[in-house]
């Protein structure tokens, strides 16, 4: 029998974000982007209910009596969980080849915030600390447009000599080092 959530099971949710219901709905919010960006980040197909699924596992550990110290740590590891899983559903593995990282800021575009400019140079930055097989395998992967990506990439699995997973755990890797380094380098600049 399939576990839905219930009025009570997200009551205890919330209250383990705060024993305040204001503050709980507004850090359940905030856990939520936090979520769906690591989602997206990722290439998981559809975001919003994998965070859900996040939720509703979380939810049901503590209707079961589990106690949980620290719930944003505690959400983020059953998010990681979802997302191994989600690499071996067919649908997600159709839609993980399809996926690209979001478009830099371009630096003469008037729209784009200082912000903006500043990510890419960051971006810029931690690229480069990257090994130079890392740096070439990135921005291959990332080269192509639309349907032109999907044989690039298993042109550049099978030059590689990697299975089309192995080699997007591979990308994933170095997105998650990019991701960590860019946002230790935005912290810096903000701070300075």
């Amino acid at each position: 029998m399939e576990w839905t959530l219930t009025g009570e099971s997200f009551a205890k949710l919330l209250e383990c974000m705060d024993s305040d219901v204001e503050r709980a709905g507004e850090k359940y919010e905030q856990l939520r982007r936090k979520l769906t960006r690591f989602f997206e980040w990722r290439g998981a197909s559809y975001p919003d209910e994998r965070v859900d699924e996040t939720f509703n596992r979380v939810a049901r550990k503590l209707a079961e009596g589990v106690e949980i110290k620290d719930i944003n740590a505690y959400c983020s590891q059953v998010a990681r969980f979802i997302l191994r899983e989600s690499w071996s559903t067919p649908e997600n593995n159709v839609d993980q080849w399809d996926e690209t990282l979001p478009e830099p800021a371009v630096t003469n575009d008037p729209l784009a915030t200082d912000e903006d400019e500043e990510r890419l140079r960051c971006l810029e930055t931690c690229l480069s600390k990257q090994s130079a097989d890392n740096q070439t395998l990135i921005l291959e992967f990332y080269k192509e447009e639309r349907g032109a990506k999907i044989d690039q990439r298993k042109t550049l699995a099978e030059r590689i000599g990697i299975q089309r997973n192995t080699l997007w755990k591979r990308v994933q890797r170095i997105r998650d080092d990019l991701e960590k380094c860019v946002k230790s380098c935005v912290r810096k600049k903000i701070r300075s």
